[in-house]
C-alpha cells in the first residue's frame, strides 16, 4: 500500500524533504529516510510502509508505561517496521532495525479499531517500534478509532516534529504519551539526537492538552552518569513541572550493547535525587521489587495506587467532577481519563 505523506516539502531538482521528525531528512528521487518508511517517488513522498504491521495484540496500559492515564485499562496495541534512532541497546531490534517490504501484509485500520473492539480494549496504542515511523497510518487509525470511542496513546522517542504532533493531539485525539528521553547532550552514543527537542515536544503536548509521562531508561555506560542525571532531571523541572510522572527504568543487555544490567542502587539513587529536586511521581521500573511502581500523595503520603504485573491491584482515590484526590488529606492527583475497574489482575 502506498499513501502520499501528509507532511513534506519540495525541494528543488525533484528533492523532497520528510517534515514527519527532527531528522528531517532530505531525499533526492528514490530514496528512503532514516526510517525506511518514506520514499521519494518522483518528487512527491509516500508512506510506503503504510499499514505493513509487525505485531498487535492487546496490553495493559501500565506496560507502556502509563501509570496516570486511563488506568487498569488496556490498548490494541500495534507496530510496524523500522525507526529513526536505532539505539544499540533497542530491545526490539528485530522490527526496528527491518525495513518494510513490499511482501508484508496489509492491516487496514478499520480491521484495527474493530480488533480493539472485540478484544474489550478501551484504547489503540502504537508501541513496539518507533511511531513516528508510521505517522500516516497513525493518523487515519487514531482518527477512526476516536469516532468508536476508543482512547489514543503512543510509546515514542519524542522526535516527531511540532506540527506532527499538532496533527495526532489536536486533530487525532492523541493524548497519552510516553516518551523515552534517551540521554543527554554529553552522551558519546546517538550523538545526532538533539535531546532537548524532545522535552520541548513534551512541553507542546502538554501544551496541546496531553497527558505526558517520561521514561528514563538507564543505560550502563550509556546514559548513567552523573551530568547526564543531573540534566535529564533539570530538563524535566524546566520544561515539564513537578507532577509529570519520571519512570526511572532498568536496562537489560540487548543486540548490540552488553554492559551489565543497571545496578539497582543506582536507579533508587537516581529516583531519590528526582524526588529531592522536586519531581512528584518518581516510579522505578523493570526490577520488579514490590512498591517500587506504586502511586503515593506527594503531600501526605499515602499509598493511592498500587500494581503489580503491570495491573492495578489497589486503586483509592475519591473522585471529584473530573478530578481525582488524596482521600486522606485531598491533594490532586493528575489522572487522565477513568479507572477501569473491571480489568482482572494479570498479565496480558
Amino acid at each position: 500500500m502506498l499513501r502520499k505523506a501528509r507532511l513534506f516539502q519540495r525541494l528543488d531538482g525533484g528533492v523532497v524533504q520528510c517534515l514527519v521528525c527532527e531528522r528531517r531528512c532530505i531525499l533526492p528521487p528514490g530514496a528512503r529516510g532514516a526510517c525506511g518508511n518514506y520514499l521519494n517517488i518522483d518528487g512527491t513522498l509516500f508512506h510506503v510502509g503504510y499499514g505493513k504491521l509487525s505485531a498487535y495484540e492487546s496490553r495493559p496500559i501500565e506496560i507502556k508505561p502509563l501509570f496516570h492515564y486511563w488506568p487498569n485499562s488496556t490498548a490494541l496495541t500495534f507496530s510496524n517496521w523500522g525507526c529513526n534512532f536505532y539505539c544499540p541497546w533497542c530491545q526490539n531490534y528485530h522490527i526496528s532495525f527491518r525495513k518494510p517490504r513490499d511482501e508484508d501484509p496489509y492491516t487496514p485500520p478499520e480491521e484495527l479499531v474493530e480488533m480493539a473492539k472485540v478484544f474489550g480494549d478501551e484504547g489503540l496504542c502504537a508501541s513496539f517500534n518507533e511511531p513516528a515511523t508510521q505517522f500516516d497510518y497513525l493518523v487515519d487509525v487514531f482518527t477512526l478509532g476516536r469516532k468508536h470511542g476508543l482512547y489514543g496513546s503512543v510509546v515514542t522517542n519524542g522526535y516527531f516534529t511540532e506540527k506532527a504532533l499538532e496533527i495526532l493531539v489536536v486533530e487525532c485525539g492523541v493524548d497519552g504519551w510516553s516518551i523515552d528521553i534517551k540521554g543527554c547532550p554529553q552522551m558519546k552514543v546517538l550523538r545526532g539526537v538533539d535531546h532537548e527537542k524532545v522535552f520541548r515536544n513534551a512541553k507542546k503536548i502538554l501544551d496541546l492538552g496531553g497527558h505526558v509521562e517520561m521514561v528514563f531508561l538507564v543505560v550502563t555506560n550509556a546514559n548513567d552518569f552523573d551530568e547526564c542525571v543531573e540534566w535529564i532531571i533539570d530538563k524535566h523541572l524546566q520544561y515539564l513541572g513537578p507532577e509529570v510522572p519520571l519512570h526511572v527504568n532498568r536496562y537489560y543487555p540487548a543486540n548490540r550493547w552488553f554492559e551489565p544490567p543497571t545496578p539497582i542502587d543506582k536507579l533508587f539513587s537516581i529516583a531519590e535525587k528526582a524526588r529531592r529536586e522536586g519531581i512528584e511521581y518518581v516510579y522505578v521500573g523493570n526490577v520488579h521489587i514490590p512498591g517500587t511502581e506504586d502511586t503515593k500523595c506527594p503531600r501526605c503520603g499515602k499509598t493511592l495506587i498500587s500494581r503489580y504485573a503491570y495491573r492495578v491491584t489497589y486503586f483509592n482515590l475519591d473522585k471529584v467532577g473530573d478530578t481525582y484526590r488524596c482521600p486522606r488529606c485531598g491533594h490532586r492527583v493528575p489522572i487522565r481519563g477513568t479507572y477501569v475497574k473491571h480489568k482482572s489482575s494479570f498479565l496480558l
